[in-house]
């Protein structure tokens, strides 16, 4: 019996190590322990004395520290695709020192999620960027990454896990439907992600972004077009020889006025407009996904119309 102790203690700390050795990101796992430790370091400082002594603000008389807190919340997230050949090398990417760029989640093509950081803590997936007057996406949102190669179709099995993700973390931080974004909304002059087989429409319906109306979409008319010359002109001097706005309203309810402004509709959606035709083409990547090469058509000018009211 006693020869068997050694054989014991050798299989049990043999499958010790095989437990420690089996996740691949063991050695990167404790880094991260590390540095979330040194950050909650950091949240219990106090504001002291010696720190008020050396700035010129008038501070009172001592410190008071409230009782009424929590954490902060994100109120965005931002959705990429990874433009990389596989998830392992995604994980890969996001777990070296050198590459300075993460995300909060990765979903790979069979469905599975991977959560690479706490949603409170500040991942770096979003670069210089703005939203509306939002100039730090990365403080505010939380970045997911879809596996994909920059031009694929996503799976199925992505998009279901997308969406069971989605709805947990807006009900959990009650993060509102326009809150919903993608990397080249808030990058327009840099990023092109998700690609245009992403599935924006089909989120929106499940309440993650804003989608146009297309039965008002078609509808809608351009004011200049109610100036047109009269098909049954008399040729007479006769303001019969002009089509009648009053009559064109009746009909099509909805009208784009001649004075209505690309640049401003597309700031109140929340696009950075300093690039315009960058704006232009982001938007299109997003809620055309056709045509993409070509210039802003009266379609796309429909559909941002119809579009911006619902950001007002």
């Amino acid at each position: 019996m006693r020869s068997f102790y050694p054989l014991y203690i050798m299989l049990l700390i043999g499958s010790l190590i095989t437990s420690c050795s089996s996740n691949p990101y063991a050695k990167t796992n404790r880094v991260y322990k590390k540095q979330v430790k040194n950050y909650s370091k950091q949240l219990q400082q106090f504001p002291t004395r010696e720190n008020q002594n050396e700035s010129a603000l008038n501070y009172g008389e001592y410190w008071v520290g409230t009782t009424n807190f929590n954490m902060r919340k994100p109120n965005y997230v931002v959705i990429h695709h990874t433009a990389q050949d596989s998830v392992g090398q995604t994980l890969n990417t996001f777990t070296l020192p050198r590459t300075q760029v993460s995300s909060h989640y990765v979903i790979a093509k069979n469905g599975e999620i991977y959560h690479m950081l706490n949603d409170y803590l500040r991942a770096w997936h979003g670069g210089i960027g703005k939203w509306g007057n939002n100039t730090d996406l990365n403080s505010s949102s939380l970045g997911i990454e879809i596996d994909n190669d920059g031009k694929e179709e996503f799976t199925e099995l992505q998009i279901t896990s997308l969406v069971e993700l989605l709805s947990e973390i807006k009900e959990k931080y009650k993060i509102p439907a326009e809150n919903f974004i993608g990397h080249s909304d808030i990058a327009p002059s840099r990023k092109v992600d998700p690609n245009a087989n992403f599935p924006w429409k089909r989120l929106a319906e499940e309440g993650f972004g804003l989608w146009y109306d297309e039965a008002e979409v078609e509808n809608l008319k351009l004011e200049a077009e109610f100036f047109k010359p009269n098909p049954l002109a008399i040729h007479l001097n006769s303001p019969l020889n002009t089509r009648i706005p009053f009559i064109d309203k009746l009909v099509f309810p909805e009208v784009i006025p001649a004075d209505f402004n690309v640049e401003n509709a597309l700031k109140i959606i929340g696009f950075d407009t300093s690039d315009l035709e960058a704006a232009k083409s982001a938007f299109k990547l997003h809620f055309i996904q056709e045509d993409l090469d070509k210039p802003f058509g009266i379609h796309d000018l429909k559909v941002l119309y119809q579009l911006h009211k619902k950001y007002l």
